[in-house]
């Protein structure tokens, strides 16, 4: 299981508003039924990592459909394989550390 931390930003827009655009991803992320959330500054998705990549292609294009006329994306991915770790690890690990 792997953690992709994935930022799409559509430019030429019109508007400095991309909250409709975010949206619309979030809405494609609930249809493909994987484990994910939003944040201020990006979407975490969970997943293993070869079908996260083929979500990132997905989730770059979504924008130029609704109209962006350029796209700029952000992806990070921890891929480990020696455990399973799901959304939300990685922070319950640090908060029992602060105990």
């Amino acid at each position: 299981m792997a953690l992709m931390d994935i930022t799409v930003v559509p430019i030429g827009t019109g508007s400095t508003s991309v909250g409709t655009y975010v949206a619309e991803l979030a809405a494609l992320l609930r249809r493909e039924g994987v484990p994910f959330r939003l944040t201020d500054m990006g979407t975490h998705v969970e997943g293993p990592a070869e079908e996260l990549f083929r979500l990132a292609a997905r989730l770059h294009e979504a924008p130029f459909a609704a109209g962006a006329r350029r796209v700029t994306t952000v992806v990070k991915v921890d891929d480990r394989r020696d455990r399973e770790v799901h959304l939300g690890d990685k922070v319950r690990s640090v908060e029992e550390r602060l105990r």
